[in-house]
């Protein structure tokens, strides 16, 4: 039931283009970021964009009615030495990366996304 005219979703502050997938109120969209920039990287100068933080804002009053942040990696540093034994404990590792705070609140203008060529229903977290 979302009016499209009037909430947007953000990844970091910039609108994802969400694109329907033809059941009524489900969208999907794709997003490109830098997850961590290790020192044999090929590009030195594009900086890391972890954690993003989405939010759905209501343009018509210009604020984030909520959103969630999703660290890359474990946001204590946890690292696992062994794989998850089922779907369970896969499950679980990806929800712990996941917080239902620290999405940003107040009043705020939504920065449109660029269209890439390449890639038009990806937002690219390299531009911005």
């Amino acid at each position: 039931g979302m009016a499209s005219d009037r909430y947007v979703l953000t990844c970091n502050g910039v609108s994802v283009p969400l694109q329907p997938t033809g059941i009524v109120g489900q969208f999907v969209a794709g997003i490109r970021y830098r997850a961590w920039q290790p020192p044999s990287a090929l590009h030195p100068t594009i900086p890391v964009d972890s954690p993003l933080t989405f939010d759905l804002v209501d343009t018509w009053n210009g604020r984030s009615l909520g959103g969630c942040q999703y660290h890359v990696v474990h946001p204590g540093g946890r690292s696992y030495e062994t794989f998850p034994v089922n779907a369970f404990e896969a499950e679980s590792r990806r929800l712990a990366r996941y917080f239902r705070m620290n999405h940003t609140p107040g009043k705020w203008q939504v920065t449109p996304a660029r269209a890439s060529i390449e890639f038009p229903f990806t937002l690219d977290l390299r531009y911005f």
